[in-house]
């Protein structure tokens, strides 16, 4: 079953490539020379558009409708940082594409603003990105339990994982007000001694993002609604991603509405989660278009966000943007789990209400982000008679502050960068059935490159302070450096990773529970990122961490564990 899946994975790849090759083959074929202009077709204008299916350029510039927001890596727009085809797929809601991110020359980008009528106002790109992703783990989670309310069987000594996942878009603009976006998701797990392949991990093909946007100029700025399946990338990147760091991505179902002005905007959302774990997404995922909706999972709120006046500061210009915003969740399960002490776990769903505020931008060659949010809301813990938890509703009270500040030296020969991020984390009170919860949460948060990239530790019950340093030798090479140390906010509380709680084999033997809850060091994870950028099309990224845990948690059963991470992705 596993070859044939994998082979269904290759299959639909292979084909994909062939009919970019026949496409772009037949966008030679020659058309009729009749005096008289003939009617053709959608399908006829598809096959037939002229190579570099770029807007044309006539040397006049194109007015950006987002001002200062495209600004940095263009994340302010609220539709996730720009790369090659500027932002991710679904996100560019410009109505009229940019110059220099389509080229004429590139046959992939002949099918880039193909038009579908005479005036160009109805056009359609294609777009894809093909990923091979390979992990080891040695001592995955630092040998944590699988799954502690069940057993206390450690993860595997060491894991040598392998995932690829394909995604293919659609996007059809008609006219500049109305737009249709699409994609589909192919993606398999497969490899030695693997853990954690769910529906995050491996899926047949399915709908990835569906969604109709209308846009235009409202209230004096330029404003948009859409609905449908999409991401969501307008908040800080250490509190919502696109889990891109696993195998398939985070999408939502339910709608957002923005508005932008010159130096105010304004984003408001409400979602339900797209249910990626069905019953088969264990054995491989072998059912059609079966991703639903998951109503306990919430995500709604509001953005705010102001651009202040432009400065000046040591010599260079320098501009920030404020952001306000509230995001609530809704969640059951996973992060929702409260462990008990000697228990297995109090299970039971929570909301949780954040109020934020991040300041953020450049001030000459620095460059800076400050944020903090408060958490509150309420765990409603289950019923379970045996081990005697009551219906209790407990009140919510954590909180997160974030830091990071770089200095650009951008003048000096490989352009390095020096700099230091620190983050805390609020915990305690999780273990017990009684009395508020302290632990923040960040169900949505996974970022490789913010946190952790191991992702065994997690925005929970965690300080952090990393200093670090990057440096390009060349155009298309990167290299960052950092240093991460780590501690437990509350030494009354445990770990967390992307898997839940970490709970090890000797944390509550008589003695060794002791040492833990009173040193509250977890250790050191020295690391190293490079990207190889092989042309317009493909990068190769890698990650090495090598993780030393504390005495402390040795004490309980953690151990030293080495992490690898590989990506090869291939964009069309």
């Amino acid at each position: 079953m596993r070859h044939f899946s994998l082979s269904r994975t290759i299959l639909c790849t292979t084909l994909l490539a062939t009919g970019f090759g026949t496409a772009f083959s037949s966008a030679h074929a020659e058309t009729s020379t009749l005096d008289a202009p003939q009617q053709r077709s959608i399908l006829d204008r598809i096959m037939h558009t002229a190579p570099g299916g770029c807007p044309k350029d006539d040397g006049k510039t194109t007015p950006n409708p987002y001002g200062v927001w495209a600004r940095g890596d263009g994340s302010e727009t609220g539709f996730g940082p720009v790369s090659q085809y500027g932002t991710p797929a679904g996100m560019d809601s410009i109505s009229t594409p940019g110059k220099g991110i389509c080229d004429r020359g590139d046959p992939f980008d002949s099918y880039k603003h193909m038009k579908l009528n005479d005036s160009g106002s109805i056009w359609l790109s294609l777009a894809g990105e093909t990923r091979l992703n390979n992990w080891y783990d040695k001592r995955p989670v630092f040998g944590a339990a699988i799954d502690p309310t069940t057993s206390m069987k450690a993860r595997p000594f060491n894991s040598g994982r392998f995932a690829v996942r394909n995604l293919w878009s659609a996007d059809l603009h008609l006219g500049q007000h109305v737009r249709f976006f699409g994609q589909l998701i192919n993606a398999d797990a497969g490899g030695w001694r693997g853990y954690s392949y769910d529906g995050t991990f491996r899926k047949n093909l399915d709908l990835q993002q569906a969604f109709v946007e209308l846009s235009g100029k409202a209230a004096g700025g330029h404003g948009g609604f859409i609905f449908g399946r999409q991401q969501f990338l307008d908040a800080p990147d250490y509190m919502i991603g696109n889990r891109d760091v696993l195998n398939v991505p985070l999408s939502w179902d339910g709608f957002r509405i923005y508005e932008h002005w010159n130096r105010v905007r304004f984003d408001g959302f409400y979602f339900i989660n797209t249910k990626n774990n069905h019953t088969d997404s264990f054995r491989g995922g072998n059912s059609l278009f079966h991703d639903t909706l998951d109503y306990k999972t919430r995500l709604y709120g509001a953005n705010v966000t102001i651009a202040p006046p432009d400065f000046h500061f040591l010599g260079e210009k320098g501009y920030s943007f404020i952001n306000l915003f509230y995001y609530g969740y809704e969640i059951n399960g996973g992060p929702a789990q409260q462990t008990v002490m000697y228990n297995a776990s109090a299970l039971g769903h929570t909301k949780r209400n954040n109020f934020g505020l991040r300041w953020h931008g450049e001030a000459g060659p620095i460059s800076f982000s400050f944020g903090g949010a408060y958490q509150q809301g309420t765990f409603y813990q289950s019923y379970n008679r045996a081990n005697h938890y009551d219906r209790m509703n407990r009140n919510v009270n954590a909180w997160s502050i974030n830091g990071t500040v770089d200095y650009h030296f951008r003048h000096v020969m490989w352009h390095p960068t020096i700099g230091v991020q620190g983050d805390a984390y609020s915990g305690g009170g999780a273990r017990g059935t009684t009395g508020s919860v302290n632990t923040y949460i960040e169900p949505f948060g996974v970022n490789t490159n913010y946190l952790d990239p191991t992702n065994y530790l997690t925005g929970q019950n965690l300080i952090d302070f990393a200093p670090k340093a990057s440096f390009s030798p060349t155009s298309y090479l990167t290299f960052q450096l950092k240093l991460p140390i780590y501690w437990r906010y509350s030494a009354g509380d445990d770990t967390y990773s992307i898997y839940g709680r970490n709970i090890f084999q000797r944390q509550f033997t008589s003695g060794m529970f002791n040492s833990y809850n009173h040193d509250s060091f977890v250790g050191i994870a020295p690391q190293m990122a490079a990207s190889l950028r092989l042309g317009p099309h493909l990068t190769w990224d890698h990650h090495v961490v090598r993780f030393l845990t504390s005495h402390a948690m040795h004490q309980v059963g953690a151990r030293d564990a080495t992490y690898y991470q590989s990506s090869l992705t291939l964009t069309y």
